[in-house]
């Protein structure tokens, strides 16, 4: 039944229930369908069976057309969608792998090593002030935007 939902929700559904109808309309027909006229049949059945087959064969050909158009019409565009998904999941997999990799880039980056040996003129509990690094912020100065006290 889960199937039958399916296949009835499906969006191709319609044009192809329509161009199934005619194509099987047409196969009937080229096998023999019109036996109704070699019958005796009253005069006013004859006439609405003709009418009938005329109509038919008028109006299938144009909603064959119709419904083949339709499903191909839906399935470039969703081809055309699908493609475009996967374009965008792929630029943003690179965008994030992108900011990924300039994030790690300040940790990864080799720090400055500090001196192996202290040297022979300092006392034993001094300590040097730490190196710096390219990575801390200088302070400036002038900061812009703000006016300075004379």
């Amino acid at each position: 039944m889960e199937t039958l939902k399916k296949i009835v929700s499906n969006q191709y559904f319609p044009a192809g229930a329509v161009l199934t109808a005619v194509l099987l309309f047409w196969a009937v027909g080229l096998l023999g369908g019109l036996s109704l006229l070699h019958n005796n049949q009253p005069p006013l059945t004859t006439l609405t069976w003709l009418l009938f087959v005329y109509a038919a064969a008028v109006l299938t050909p144009l909603a064959g057309i119709l419904a083949a158009t339709d499903l191909v019409r839906r399935w470039r565009r969703n081809r055309a969608a699908e493609a475009a998904y996967a374009e965008q999941a792929l630029e943003a997999q690179e965008s994030y792998e992108h900011e990924f990799h300039e994030e790690q880039a300040p940790l990864a980056a080799p720090r400055e090593s500090a001196p192996a040996a202290e040297p022979t003129g300092t006392p034993q509990g001094a300590t040097h002030p730490p190196a710096p690094t390219t990575s801390q912020p200088t302070k400036n100065s002038k900061r812009t935007g703000r006016k300075q006290a004379a």
